[in-house]
């Protein structure tokens, strides 16, 4: 059964309250049981919401871990078949953050590593063998890690006003738990207005699946911002990504199936509106990275400060990223570029594998203009200690028209115009990191 310790205490400011509940799981999961506001949870251990069960937490719910690594680890994981409804709302976000947390500075904004994470398993098709895996991040001998299957509008839940801070526990052997973890979820799964700081891994990583995603805030991360790959073939719109100058590799990984890159479904994400600030051309990063034939289309969005732009990779005799932007499964458009490489089309857009020829090469090079991609200075990026995500300037090039009614046709590029969906409930807000108003 699901151990539950309960003694008092309380946090402090708006999230004071009297009952504390240490949480852990003996094999039966959580049961189907609401998490209330006016309660502290501390999650020790791996807690499953098992098959079958949901579990709700009301708007206002702070959930600490205690923190530890390798079998120590302490990481809430929603198992196949079952569903988690977290839905905050503006005045009273979900907070997920690790013990000893107090929201008010007890913890640096930028420290990582602390607790697990978030993982979500669904039902939805992957581009393995089989249609199943086993999520990364927890031990292999747990039976509950099992994830994807045939149901693409498969449903784990919802996600809504919820801030994921700190985590990124390593289990062993460089085996670190994403701040969300996402395995063959599906798209009837909502997400929306979610927030992951300082995480040691990635912010976001996708594992096939279908779930779409809108307005998601992920900074100050230790790898990639958003990692995609078993044929993932979801929407995104309204989405931001920080890096600190100290750390982090990609923006955006995006992988097909190493072992079998031939294999359907291919990873294809869609996602339009994403504004990405990078560590600097200075430091070693990159923007996005196509790899093992995978696709993906990323258009109307914001780049700057990366010494890296995009690579698409080709691989001689084998199906490959080149050849997806060959077929119209890969684009980059509408998208504005600063302080990106050398801020040229040749630098920002480059090849990585083999070298696949003066032709190819000068026609990738040529298809940043083709596709109204501009270098232009939106005045966006660091300001002092913190950072602008308004642009200062319109984007002036053709913008992208989105291919289905699921995205929000908009007038701009990137995910903030004259309405700062980060306000009130975000840590980036909160804590003053990003401008409140253009």
């Amino acid at each position: 059964m699901l151990l539950l310790a309960l003694f008092y205490g309380c946090r402090k400011g708006d999230y004071e309250t009297t009952i504390s509940k240490t949480i852990q799981d003996d094999g039966s999961g959580t049961g189907t049981t609401t998490w209330k506001a006016d309660k502290n949870y501390v999650i020790e251990g791996l807690v499953f919401v098992n098959d079958g069960q949901t579990l709700t937490i009301e708007p206002g719910t702070v959930i600490r871990a205690k923190t530890g690594q390798a079998d120590k680890a302490s990481a809430l994981i929603v198992a196949r078949g079952g569903k988690i409804i977290a839905e905050g709302t503006a005045e009273a976000p979900i907070i997920f953050t690790v013990e000893g947390d107090d929201l008010e500075g007890s913890i640096p904004y930028d420290a990582s590593g602390l607790w697990g994470g978030l993982i979500i398993l669904g039902n939805a098709p992957l581009n393995v063998n089989g249609n199943e895996a086993f999520i990364e991040g927890i031990p292999i001998t747990e039976p509950r890690g099992v994830f994807g299957g045939p149901a693409s509008n498969d449903n784990s839940g919802i996600l809504r006003y919820v801030s994921i801070r700190h985590s990124g526990t390593n289990i062993g052997a460089g085996n670190e738990i994403n701040g969300l973890t996402l395995g063959g979820v599906g798209s009837q799964t909502v997400i929306d207005r979610v927030e992951i700081i300082a995480n040691a891994d990635d912010g976001v990583e996708f594992f096939g699946g279908t779930v779409n995603c809108s307005h998601l805030a992920v900074a100050f991360c230790g790898d990639d911002a958003f990692d995609f790959d078993m044929g993932y073939r979801g929407f995104g719109q309204y989405w931001l990504a920080i890096q600190s100058t100290e750390k982090g590799n990609l923006i955006v990984e995006l992988d097909g199936s190493p072992s079998h890159p031939a294999n359907h479904p291919y990873t294809k994400p869609v996602i339009f509106n994403l504004t990405a600030i990078g560590r600097g051309t200075e430091n070693p990063a990159g923007l996005i990275s196509f790899s093992s034939n995978a696709a993906g289309i990323f258009a109307n969005s914001i780049f700057v400060s990366q010494q890296r732009g995009v690579q698409t990779e080709y691989i001689n005799g084998s199906p490959n990223s080149i050849e997806q932007w060959q077929n119209g499964e890969l684009k980059i458009s509408g998208c504005s570029f600063w302080d990106v490489a050398f801020d040229t089309p040749e630098t920002i857009f480059t090849i990585g594998g083999d070298d696949p020829g003066n032709e190819i090469t000068a026609a990738w090079t040529a298809y940043f203009d083709d596709a109204q991609n501009q270098v232009s200075n939106p005045g966006i990026g660091r300001s002092g200690e913190g950072y602008v995500v308004f642009p200062g300037q319109d984007f002036t090039g053709s913008l992208a028209t989105p291919p289905d009614s699921w995205f929000e046709t908009t007038d701009y590029a990137g995910a903030f115009k004259n309405y700062n969906w980060l306000l009130g409930w975000s840590s980036l807000s909160q804590e003053g990191i990003v401008e409140v108003t253009r």
